[in-house]
């Protein structure tokens, strides 16, 4: 018998549950200084929240596959220094027990996901994980989210995304679902609603105070 679809809300990790954008940033920039490559950390930043495969050509203007292939040590020596944010696992909790299916979707890959997953300490909470291993093209691209409601029986009309950058509100739109941001990832208020984020907020402890004022409690109408 097919699973009837259920209410879900798709959280991004990076950026939006744990603070780990700049991180990704300085690893990129490690990555490509050894690359032979060069780009402001500033617009490196910019881009943190898509995949390898979309990161680089917009910075770069090209491929560069050694990047690509030396962010992953970079990052993993940066791990230490991998924090939640408050209210990360809270937030997961109290949507769990509403009764919303809860999957993190996210652009990084299974191993960083692992990691994320360890930090946050929420796995009770989580019902799954769509990664960078499960598809072919990283957000703003659609894929992550679109992958997510299929595997783990989402109804499109009652979910939600979670997001810090403009990247997820395009790959959520993209995916005909609605999306709601931290600022918590860098981009500001200005920029996420500019996107189309149906709201924004300071980071996932303002959306664990006010969450039943937000449009998460809504899919449960």
């Amino acid at each position: 018998m097919t699973e009837a679809p259920k209410p879900g809300v798709l959280f991004d990790v990076d950026g939006t549950l744990c603070d780990t954008n700049y991180l990704h940033a300085l690893a990129w920039s490690r990555a490509l200084r050894d690359a032979g490559e060069w780009a402001p950390m500033n617009a490196i930043h910019r881009l943190v929240g898509m995949g390898g495969d979309q990161l680089v050509p917009r910075l770069l203007g090209h491929d560069s596959p050694a990047a690509v292939a030396g962010r992953p040590q970079y990052y993993e020596q940066l791990a230490a220094d991998i924090r939640p944010f408050p209210g990360a696992t809270d937030l997961l909790h109290k949507v769990h027990d509403l009764g919303l299916v809860v999957v993190l979707a996210t652009s990084a890959p299974h191993d960083e996901v692992k990691v994320l997953r360890k930090v946050l300490d929420a796995d009770d909470f989580i019902d799954g994980q769509t990664t960078a291993d499960e598809i072919a093209r990283s957000k703003p691209d659609p894929e992550v989210f679109l992958t997510a409601m299929k595997q783990f029986a989402i109804d499109p009309r009652r979910a939600l995304a979670v997001g810090d950058s403009v990247w997820d509100v395009q790959a959520a739109r993209a995916a005909g679902i609605g999306c709601v941001t931290v600022e918590s990832g860098g981009f500001s208020r200005h920029e996420l609603s500019e996107a189309g984020a149906l709201h924004v907020y300071r980071d996932v402890e303002e959306i664990f105070e006010q969450l039943f004022t937000c449009t998460i409690t809504h899919l449960l109408g």
